[in-house]
C-alpha cells in the first residue's frame, strides 16, 4: 500500500481495530501463495539502462476468521513483491483488508478491498473501482487495494451496491531500468490532479446489477478521481524529458451485458465519459462460442471475437481504440488444470499487432505453472504501443498455494 500515506493508513487500521478486537477467540485460517517469476525478452531495449531479463519473487497471503455465527467476518491480504532490476517493481500493497457483516438482506463491508466489474476478454472499460498495478502486468488485470465503504442491498428485482471511496490510490509506473514502459518515462512524483483535494478526494459510485433468464446484466455510475491517467510532459530529478501523469475529475456511466445461450456466450461493456478534456463513448463486445468435448476427448475448444470501439479514435489515451480481438481458450478439463489461451488484437485502421499467450497447469495439489509470451507486429509509429516495439517477452511463474 505504498502510495497511500502513513497517515491514511493509520485510521483505517484504527477504525478495524475494535471490530478485530471484540471478535471471540477464533483460530485464523490462512490461505494464499508464494511465487518465483522469471522474465526474459526478445529484443535489446530502447534505453540503454532497460534490463535483458528479469526475476522477481512475490508472497500474497490471506488470513481469515468468521464469527457470530458466520455473519461477521475479516480477510486481510497483504501482497509484497521483491524484484531483481527494477525498484519500482518492488512493491507491498493492502490487497485486502475488510470487516464483512451479512445481514438479512444485506451486507456491509468496510476498509480495503478489490472489486471487479465487467465481462469481456480483451479490455475492460467499465471496471473502475480499483486503480492498476501497472508493474504486476500490463494486461490491467492486476489491482491497488481501494479504501471503501460498500453496503449492499439484495432485492428481487436485482443487487444494488453502494461504494464510499475515500483515498485515492495512484497507478504504478515502470522505474528508469524497467521494461514495458513508455519513452520519455513516467515520473509518479510529478503527479497533479484537477481536484485541490489530490488523494483525499473521495469518489462514489453506485452499481445495480441482476439477471433474467440467460441475461447477467449491470448498470454503473461512478463519480470522482479517473483511474486512468492523462500525461503532460515535465522534467525529472536529473532534468530529463519526463512524463507527469494528471488525474481528472469524471463521472461515468456503464453498462454490462452477458447472456449464455447454449454454447454461445455473447458479450458487451460500454461507457459513456464526462471529464475536464472532452465528452466520449467506448463500448467493446463480442462472443465465444464453445465446443465442448473435441475430437472425442473431454478438453473444450473457445472461439473468442471482441470489438473494441472508442469514440476519440487516435485522440484516446488508449492504444485499443478501433480493434478486434480473435482468441482460442483450450481446457483440457484433466487432474492437471491445464488451460491455454492464444489471441491477437489488432488495430483494423494501422494494422498494429499484438499476439499474446498465456498457459497454466497444476502440478499436484500446490503448485501452479503459469507461462505468457506476447509479441508486437507492425506497429504503426503514431500507436500508442510503438514504445513497446522491442518488448517481445516470455515471462514463467511457479506459484505454490498454502
Amino acid at each position: 500500500m505504498r502510495r497511500l500515506g502513513k497517515a491514511r493508513r493509520a485510521r483505517w487500521l484504527v477504525m478495524l481495530l475494535p471490530v478485530l478486537f471484540s471478535a471471540p477467540v477464533v483460530a485464523w485460517e490462512l490461505a494464499g501463495n508464494m511465487a518465483v517469476e522469471g522474465r526474459a525478452f526478445f529484443q535489446s531495449p530502447l534505453d540503454s539502462r532497460q534490463y535483458d531479463s528479469d526475476y522477481s519473487v512475490s508472497l500474497e497471503p490471506e488470513f481469515s476468521r468468521t464469527w457470530d455465527e458466520d455473519r461477521q467476518s475479516l480477510v486481510f491480504r497483504p501482497f509484497v513483491r521483491l524484484d531483481g532490476q527494477d525498484d519500482e517493481r518492488s512493491h507491498w500493497d493492502i490487497r485486502e483488508l475488510q470487516w464483512i457483516y451479512a445481514g438479512d438482506g444485506w451486507e456491509a463491508r468496510l476498509g480495503v478491498g478489490k472489486v471487479y466489474w465487467g465481462v469481456t476478454e480483451a479490455v475492460h472499460l467499465v471496471d473502475i473501482i480499483n486503480q492498476t498495478d501497472l508493474v504486476e502486468n500490463i494486461d490491467g488485470e492486476q489491482k491497488l487495494g481501494q479504501p471503501m465503504a460498500k453496503l449492499s442491498l439484495e432485492k428481487d428485482w436485482g443487487t444494488l451496491d453502494f461504494f464510499l471511496l475515500p483515498g485515492f490510490r495512484e497507478r504504478t509506473f515502470p522505474g528508469e531500468e524497467g521494461r514495458l514502459r513508455s519513452h520519455p518515462r513516467v515520473e509518479q512524483e510529478l503527479a497533479e490532479y484537477e481536484s485541490s483535494a489530490r488523494q483525499r478526494h473521495v469518489d462514489y459510485a453506485l452499481r445495480w446489477s441482476h439477471y433474467i433468464g440467460e441475461w447477467d446484466m449491470g448498470l454503473a455510475w461512478f463519480q470522482g478521481t479517473g483511474r486512468d491517467p492523462l500525461f503532460r510532459p515535465g522534467l525529472g530529478r536529473k532534468g530529463e524529458l519526463v512524463l507527469a501523469p494528471f488525474y481528472e475529475q469524471i463521472s461515468q456511466a456503464s453498462v454490462d451485458l452477458q447472456a449464455t445461450l447454449g454454447e454461445w456466450l455473447w458479450k458487451l461493456e460500454a461507457i459513456y465519459r464526462n471529464g475536464r478534456e472532452e465528452d466520449y463513448y467506448a463500448f467493446t463486445g463480442g462472443f465465444e462460442y464453445t465446443r465442448v468435448g473435441i475430437m472425442d476427448t473431454a478438453a473444450d475448444l473457445g472461439m473468442i471475437a471482441e470489438l473494441v470501439v472508442d469514440e476519440r479514435g487516435d485522440r484516446a489515451a488508449t492504444a485499443f481504440n478501433h480493434d478486434v480481438f480473435l482468441g482460442l481458450r483450450w481446457t483440457a478439463n484433466d487432474a492437471q488444470s491445464l488451460t491455454v489461451l492464444a489471441g491477437a488484437v489488432v488495430d483494423w485502421e494501422n494494422g498494429s499487432t499484438l499476439l499474446n499467450l498465456e498457459a497454466s497447469r497444476r502440478f499436484g495439489q500446490a503448485y501452479l505453472l503459469s507461462v505468457q509470451l506476447r509479441s508486437w507486429l507492425h506497429i504503426d509509429p503514431e500507436d500508442l504501443q510503438y514504445v513497446l516495439r522491442q518488448d517481445d517477452y516470455l515471462q514463467v511463474e511457479l506459484a505454490r498455494y498454502f
